[in-house]
Formats: structure tokens, C-alpha cells, sequence
């Protein structure tokens, strides 16, 4: 099995073709295999970059450097300095002025590893989860501290805000303005909400943070309930994890014994106190409204928005509810100050992003990874590269409610603003790779029959829209669709996203759309010629046997 460290993309749209970017991609591919480096590099191309004054471009990861243009006989030197030895070949690089368009964000990643730099699980593993002593050792409470002996709540808010840190749950909302909301509200008692209820398929990061550093997340909602003005806060917990609440019960008493909760924190006059609230095993619960609605006692439905949990929470009253990854960046960037922080990331997405990698990929797991890292990284990287060495097809962020992220933007730059531009959402942060094996019918229909399953029923376009496309899917499926079927799936599709009462209902929707966008040639075979490319679907089955 390969394990590839670099990869070399090269320029090869019309401009860069024009100007001899399949002999320098050629080239590269000799000068690797005389260097014995073909196991460990991997090259590929990039098009439609519109960089003519530097064409043919060449660009390595995991450095992200680009040089251009780029010559045939300037492979050698490249290959050997930069590939071989590590160095950058500056006089080969491009000049920074040029660096614009579909390419500028990789100048503010020049000479940054996407290598894991850990923050949020940078205890994970190092500690024993039930020791406060192993978490006091390692940095542990010490941003509580300061925040507590330094700073004054307005400040701590500046501090979030600077940092730009944006919320990991998938809406990318800056986490500084929705604590400025709760802050200036004068209407007390006002709340601080955990959101663990990780109900998304494919996504157990939060689990694993807290199961590895359950005291990150409560020094964190005592920082957010002295920002805001809140002596309460609750952590709403997946009800299948039972592990995690159990650590957590015990961080918490653990924490009111050294006086880190409850009354008076270290002599700051400050009170706060969390309480665990288990789940109950329904998707729709992720959803903070309806999160919220359980914590009260009620059934788990979307509440209508306006009025929003920061004015019109818990019990009515000002509410932060922030995801489990987004608390654990807190202390850090408290510690050492948000200008720290933006060194990681992009600038419209600072920090790092940890995802779990699923699918057709050699190595599945989890990382944490500067945000702006590409989709071809993170399956070269650390996925060790596709699964029998198949091609992709699509990666889907973020669980069911994620993107169908087609292999033509495995370049776009993963952070919320490139992928939102791409007309594509980054998600939660779980990846599943797929393969040309995969069907998108297929997956389509699967994603249609959770929806359809986890829907509270409350508002009828994602009742029925659910239920309706997964009956759609399955007549297409089964060989039996039309062109008009498509036609019906982007109607629902577009109601769905428009009129759901709640994210689920909206989110529903994204699946069918980007299939529609993306792969609509697969859907049109499925109903034009009775086939299943993929051989999947069961029209697909008899097309394979017959022949």
C-alpha cells in the first residue's frame, strides 16, 4: 500500500496545455520513478485555474506551494530539491502578485503542513479523561483562570470574536456575534447549551473529544456563561452515550470539588453549575430548538425562528447553544489570544476542523486539520489513498444532511466560505468517500429513507417530501422511473429546502439537489436506459447478468 507524503497537481487547462503542461506533467512522472519516489508522491492534474501569466503552474502539498510557470527542464531541479530534499526551489516560485482567483487562499497556506495540529484533541490520548489532576497538569483551567482574574466578559467576547472562530456543528455562524446577542439581553436568568446530542451518521468526533477531554467542554461553558452573563448551563448528551455521560457526571462533581463549578469560582464571586440531560435517541433533537424543547420536557419538534434561542431559549429566556467541538476551542484561543488562533486556517475560516473519514478510503479514522485543507489531502494524506485504487466519485460532508461533494471540486479549499461559493456545505465534519462504485440513486434513496424515518412530521413539506422522493427513488431504483420523476424531485427538492419548519426538513433537500446537480447524467441513465452505471440498482443487476 501506498503512503503517499506529497502530492503535485499540475496546471493542465487550455492556457497551460497550450504552453506544454502534459510534458511537464509527463516529465514530473519520469523524474519521480528514477528517484524511487513514485510510492511516496503522487501526481495529478488541476483545471480551469485561469492563471495564464504563470502557466503551466505546479503545485505541491502538503506545503501548498505553487511555482509557474514551469518548464520542462525545470522538472529535474524541482523534483530533486523540493520533492527529493524538501526544499523550495524559490527561484521556480510564483510570484505572489499572481496568486489570485480560484488559487489565492493557497498563499496565506504557504509553508503551513496541513499535517495535524492539534487543538481541540490535542489531550486526547495524552490524559487519563477521569483525572482532573492529568487535565490541570496539562493546561487545564488555566484560561478559566485568567478569564476569571483578567478579564472582563465584553473582553472575553472581543477575544472569540478576533479569533474568528465560526461553529463546528456545520452552519459555520460566528461564535463570538451569537454570545454578543445572549450578552446584551438584560432578561435573566440566561442559559449556556451543549449541543452532544451527535446524531448525525458517520460523525462521532464529539464523542471522541469527550470522551478524551470531558473537562475541555466545562471549562469552556464557564467561560461562556461569565461572556453572557450565565450561571447555568446544561450539556444535552446522545442518549447512546452512555460512556461519555458517565465521564461527564464525574468531570462535573470532579470540578465542583476543586472548585471550578458552583459557587463563588475561585474566589471570583462568579457562580455556575452544569447539568447532564440524556437524549432520548431522536435525530431531530440535534436540531437546538428542538434540543431545547426536550430539555423542557416536551416533545422534540423545531420551534418557528424568529424569535431565536439568543432572546428565546430555554425556557424563554436568552440561550447559547454552541456544538461540542466549538466549546473545546475556547479555552485555547483564550490562552493564547485569538492573532494565535488565525494562524491556523484560512482567514475566513481560522482555526482547524476535525473530521472522521468514512468509505472507500485505505485508512479510515479521525483527524484534526487546518481548515482549508482539500478533499484530495485529506484522501491522499490521511486516508492513505482510495480503496483499491478506484476513483472518486463524490465525498459526502457532514452526515445524512451533508453535500454530495463531486470529484471536480476535491481542490475547493474545505473551509465554509470556498465550499458555500462552490455551492456545496461543509457539514458537521464527517466525510464518506464513495467510489465509482457507488450509485447516487442508491445513496440518494438511503439518505431519503433516514429522513423520511427521523421526521417529527410536523411541518408537511418535509413529511411528505421525504416520503415522496424515497418513493421516487425507489420507482427509479427498481427501473421504473421517468424524466418526469426527475422533474417531480427537483420540485420537492426546492420545497423541502424553502419551506421545512426546521434544518432537518431543509437539509433533506440537499441530497436530491446536488444528485440532480452533479449527477444527473447517472439519474437519466437509471431512467433512459434502464441501467444502473454502478451496477447497484436492481435494474442494474439484470443489465450485468444479461450481458
Amino acid at each position: 500500500m501506498k503512503k503517499i507524503r506529497s502530492m503535485v497537481l499540475v496546471s493542465e487547462d487550455l492556457e497551460s496545455v497550450a504552453r506544454g503542461a502534459h510534458a511537464v506533467h509527463q516529465r514530473l512522472q519520469e523524474e519521480i520513478r528514477r528517484l524511487g519516489l513514485e510510492d511516496e508522491i503522487e501526481v495529478a492534474s488541476i483545471v480551469d485555474v485561469g492563471h495564464p501569466t504563470i502557466s503551466p503552474m505546479v503545485i505541491v502539498y502538503p506545503e501548498a506551494v505553487v511555482y509557474g510557470p514551469i518548464h520542462v527542464a525545470d522538472v529535474p531541479r524541482l523534483v530533486d530539491e523540493h520533492l527529493r530534499q524538501g526544499r523550495i526551489v524559490v527561484e521556480l516560485l510564483a510570484p505572489e502578485r499572481e496568486l489570485s482567483g480560484r488559487i489565492a487562499w493557497v498563499s496565506a497556506r504557504r509553508g503551513a503542513l496541513p499535517a495535524e495540529q492539534r487543538i481541540v484533541l490535542s489531550r486526547v490520548g495524552l490524559i487519563d479523561p477521569e483525572s482532573i489532576e492529568d487535565f490541570i497538569a496539562h493546561q487545564g483551567y488555566e484560561a478559566l483562570r485568567k478569564v476569571l482574574t483578567q478579564m472582563e466578559p465584553a473582553e472575553v467576547i472581543t477575544e472569540i470574536t478576533n479569533a474568528g472562530l465560526r461553529g463546528r456543528g456545520g452552519a459555520g455562524f460566528p461564535t463570538g456575534l451569537k454570545w454578543s446577542f445572549v450578552a446584551r439581553e438584560r432578561r435573566t436568568p440566561k442559559y449556556v447549551i451543549c449541543n452532544a446530542d451527535e446524531s448525525e451518521p458517520g460523525t462521532f468526533k464529539d464523542r471522541v473529544i469527550l470522551e478524551g477531554d470531558p473537562h475541555s467542554v466545562i471549562e469552556a461553558m464557564v467561560i461562556t456563561g461569565y461572556a453572557v452573563g450565565a450561571n447555568k448551563g446544561y450539556i444535552y448528551v446522545r442518549g447512546e452515550y452512555k460512556r461519555v455521560q458517565a465521564l461527564l457526571r464525574k468531570a462535573i462533581e470532579q470540578a465542583r470539588e476543586k472548585g471550578f463549578l458552583g459557587q463563588d469560582i475561585l474566589g471570583s464571586g462568579f457562580d455556575f453549575d452544569i447539568s447532564i440531560h440524556s437524549g432520548a435517541g431522536a435525530y431531530i433533537c440535534g436540531e437546538e430548538t428542538a434540543l431545547i424543547e426536550s430539555i423542557e420536557g416536551k416533545r422534540g419538534e423545531p420551534r418557528p425562528r424568529p424569535p431565536y434561542p439568543t432572546t428565546h431559549g430555554l425556557w424563554g429566556q436568552p440561550t447559547v447553544v454552541n456544538n461540542v467541538e466549538t466549546l473545546a476551542n475556547v479555552p485555547p484561543i483564550i490562552r493564547n489570544g485569538a492573532a494565535w488562533y488565525r494562524e491556523f486556517g484560512t482567514p475566513s475560516s481560522p482555526g482547524t476542523k476535525v473530521y472522521s473519514i468514512l468509505g472507500d478510503v485505505n485508512v479510515p479514522g479521525l483527524i484534526e486539520v487546518p481548515m482549508g485543507i482539500t478533499l484530495r489531502e485529506v484522501i491522499t494524506i490521511y486516508g492513505r489513498g482510495m480503496r483499491d485504487g478506484k476513483p472518486l466519485k463524490l465525498a459526502q460532508t457532514g452526515g445524512s444532511s451533508g453535500s454530495m461533494v463531486p470529484a471536480s471540486l476535491q481542490d475547493t479549499p474545505m473551509d465554509f466560505d470556498s465550499y458555500a461559493r462552490a455551492g456545496v456545505s461543509l457539514g458537521s465534519g464527517a466525510l464518506l468517500i464513495c467510489s465509482e462504485d457507488v450509485c447516487v440513486v442508491d445513496l440518494a434513496r438511503v439518505l431519503m429513507n433516514f429522513f423520511r424515518r427521523e421526521s417529527c412530521g410536523k411541518c408537511t413539506p418535509c413529511r411528505v417530501g421525504t416520503e415522496r422522493a424515497y418513493q421516487i427513488l425507489t420507482k427509479i431504483a427498481n427501473g421504473a422511473g421517468s424524466l418526469s420523476d426527475l422533474d417531480q424531485l427537483q420540485m420537492l427538492a426546492n420545497g423541502m429546502r424553502q419551506f421545512s419548519n426546521c434544518g432537518l426538513g431543509q437539509a433533506g433537500a440537499v441530497p436530491l439537489l446536488d444528485a440532480l446537480r452533479h449527477f444527473r447524467a447517472e439519474l437519466e441513465a437509471h431512467v433512459r436506459l434502464d441501467v444502473c452505471p454502478a451496477g447497484v440498482c436492481p435494474m442494474g443487476h439484470r443489465q450485468v447478468l444479461a450481458a
